[in-house]
């Protein structure tokens, strides 16, 4: 990632190294746009370098202006590289970043691949085959520490008490603000006691006193609804990203288990906290 860095602030009152007027024809990128003490700095490190630009002043620049000013960092960063020594640390950085960026490459290509409508059709079977419809409720409630307060709330709304003023003044749930709205949920996603409750109740019917880890509830049923499994083309997106998503892993495993791996025994752990290591030249 392009970072601000004391070479850019150095940009400021720096003069700009401008590039040739025109350019032969056929330029790639490993064209070189200038030289520094001998080490080349090309075209596409230049274009790197660009699609690492965050600063939306930057990237509005004019192609010139961010050209003459990418370029001149670039020389300044080279020209101060020269002057370092290399040591452990460095190595095992640059090794470590060439790696990462050809991994990337491979799993990008691997990933690039189009899915077909049969490897979609494998991975929505596998998913959905076997999906039964599952029936929604949309409830309130109103939650109390004791029976007894939650058998008073009853009464008073069993006399025409509004559910909602009742929730916003007495529930101690989250929900109580908002009316003891939930929202809509399945069955599987409440404690049994209060799905076993919401399931038998009709719509508009406020249940008894309902006891459960939390507390005591008083339920309202709102509605209810079936929701069936999803078409293809309704989880279309998400199939693709899972084919995707395992052609990668089963290609990663197939190629870590064809390759020849020795790992060497008898290396100290603790090793990884001496930092020391790392200035060794």
């Amino acid at each position: 990632m392009f970072k601000p860095t004391l070479l850019a602030a150095a940009l400021v009152a720096a003069p700009m190294l401008t590039a040739p007027a025109a350019w032969a024809a056929g330029e790639t990128a490993d064209t070189v746009v200038a030289t520094v003490n001998g080490q080349d700095i090309t075209l596409g490190q230049m274009i790197i370098m660009k699609q690492s630009v965050q600063d939306p002043n930057m990237a509005n620049m004019p192609d010139q202006a961010l050209f003459d000013m990418m370029l001149d960092q670039l020389v300044r960063q080279t020209a101060v590289a020269g002057t370092a020594t290399e040591n452990a640390s460095i190595r095992a950085q640059v090794e470590l970043q060439r790696r990462n960026a050809l991994a990337t490459a491979a799993v990008t290509a691997i990933a690039g691949a189009e899915p077909t409508n049969d490897e979609l059709q494998v991975a929505y079977d596998r998913m959905f085959a076997d999906a039964e419809d599952v029936t929604e409720y949309s409830a309130a409630h109103i939650l109390v520490e004791t029976k007894e307060e939650a058998e008073k709330i009853k009464a008073e709304l069993d006399d025409g008490a509004d559910f909602g003023e009742m929730a916003e003044q007495h529930s101690t749930g989250p929900s109580g603000p908002n009316k003891g709205d939930l929202g809509w949920f399945a069955a599987d996603q409440m404690v049994a006691p209060f799905s076993e409750a919401v399931a038998g109740m009709e719509k508009g019917q406020i249940s008894d006193p309902v006891e459960t880890e939390f507390g005591w509830h008083l339920i309202k049923l709102n509605d209810s609804r079936l929701r069936e499994a999803p078409t293809m083309d309704d989880v279309r997106d998400q199939l693709v990203q899972m084919v995707r998503r395992e052609k990668v892993e089963s290609e990663i495993e197939s190629i870590t288990a064809d390759a020849e791996i020795e790992k060497t025994e008898g290396v100290d752990p603790a090793l990884l906290n001496n930092a020391d290591l790392l200035e060794a030249e």
